[in-house]
């Protein structure tokens, strides 16, 4: 846990906020113009999902590693040295146009990704006291939903104004900003502040209440997330739309995060427990589930709205659980190992999604994922009940007899 005790350090958390918002729309950005550059090149299911599997498979094969790495290198060093890694195969990017050479950047790519994710998320604990950590992370959360807001739109315009290489370079350039953003942070941890992993051992599947929110929010994303293989084909294909709207449509869903991200950012912390993240999950699929049956692509964006409400609150109750249950120097491995879970679930999606995109009508494909997405939350709610239960036989435990857990 370990929350700075000298008042927080709003300063720092505006700095990691403006550097979440810069490389979050230059990761959508990039990840948009390359999504779009593939479907028009007349590439199919397979070659869309494999470079959704490569955005996503170095960040859950390189946990352990750079959880390890997080807790132990100094953060500013880390941010700096992977920024302008980062920039460089941005720019490579710009100039490629084979699929093969794409998909394996983009993996380079992600790999950067597995180190300044955890990086970021373990620094705001540090800046701020406790009771500022739900508002910090809606803070955070918020201004990348800005940068997401913004990515998909401007890629629509951009490729079919310009191609592919002039987003691909704006995606370089906001690696360079990050490395700005990392020299004038003034919160650090690891080697620079003596705190290093060393010292602390952790595992995820100690914590229950932590494996429980784990498992449903990786539960959930399992069968949801082949919906991002699926909607560039539902989008443009069955419902003919342009590269603009689908643009406009998918900045719908950021737009509800943002709204999420405010909202839950003013709740106290003892209000974002398991129940409300299996409430969020199963808001969010329902409105995949409910996008499915629209005839135009502009109905999808109320729905997509209220679906981003959910899933930015989500976003926001998870890092607050982990920041609150686990201890400073092992937050690294806490948010790695979270993050490598719930990515490991989504690729199983997307491995899943690449063929069935090219066998079957993608509206079926779209309703298929959202009824798996609430089945799978339902799915969930005994592991919520028994943890509770658990938990307060504990807390009634004659003394003597067992540990308390941590309210939840």
């Amino acid at each position: 846990m370990s929350f700075t005790s000298d008042g927080s350090r709003w300063s720092d958390v505006y700095l990691a906020a403006a550097g979440r918002a810069i490389s979050v729309c230059g990761d959508f950005l990039a990840a948009t113009t390359l999504a779009l550059v593939l479907q028009q090149s007349g590439h199919g299911g397979m070659a869309v999902s494999g470079l959704l599997v490569a955005a996503s498979l170095p960040i859950t094969l390189l946990a352990a590693p750079a959880g390890r790495l997080v807790d132990r290198a100094d953060s500013r060093t880390l941010l700096i040295l992977m920024g302008f890694a980062q920039a460089a195969v941005c720019a490579a990017l710009a100039f490629t146009t084979h699929p093969v050479l794409i998909v394996a950047l983009v993996a380079l790519l992600s790999c950067g990704l597995a180190v300044t994710q955890p990086t970021f998320a373990a620094l705001l604990p540090g800046m701020v006291r406790s009771a500022d950590l739900a508002k910090a992370s809606g803070i955070v959360q918020t201004a990348g939903q800005i940068g997401m807001l913004a990515a998909p739109a401007l890629a629509g315009i951009l490729v079919g104004l310009t191609g592919p290489r002039v987003p691909l370079l704006l995606d370089a350039a906001s690696y360079l900003a990050l490395v700005v953003i990392g020299l004038l942070i003034r919160t650090r941890r690891g080697a620079a502040t003596g705190k290093t992993a060393g010292s602390v051992p952790f595992r995820l599947r100690t914590d229950r209440s932590l494996t429980v929110m784990t498992v449903a929010v990786a539960a959930v994303v399992a069968g949801v997330n082949a919906v991002n293989v699926f909607e560039v084909f539902f989008i443009r294909d069955t419902l003919g739309a342009s590269t603009a709207v689908y643009g406009f449509v998918m900045a719908s869903w950021t737009v509800g995060m943002l709204a999420g991200s405010l909202v839950v950012g003013r709740v106290p912390r003892r209000r974002l427990t398991l129940r409300v993240v299996l409430a969020l999950l199963a808001a969010s699929c329902l409105a995949v589930l409910a996008g499915a049956s629209v005839q135009s692509a502009g109905w999808l964006i109320p729905l997509w709205i209220l679906g981003g409400v959910a899933n930015g609150a989500l976003n926001v109750c998870t890092t607050v659980m982990i920041a609150g249950r686990v201890p400073a120097e092992a937050h690294g491995r806490a948010f790695s190992a979270y993050g490598a879970a719930v990515q490991g679930a989504g690729l199983l999606g997307l491995i899943v999604a690449g063929p069935l995109a090219d066998q079957f009508d993608p509206r079926v494909l779209v309703a298929g994922a959202g009824v798996l997405g609430v089945t799978a939350a339902l799915a969930c709610v005994p592991l919520v009940r028994r943890d509770r239960e658990e938990q307060a036989g504990e807390m009634s435990a004659p003394a003597g007899s067992s540990k308390p857990s941590a309210a939840i």
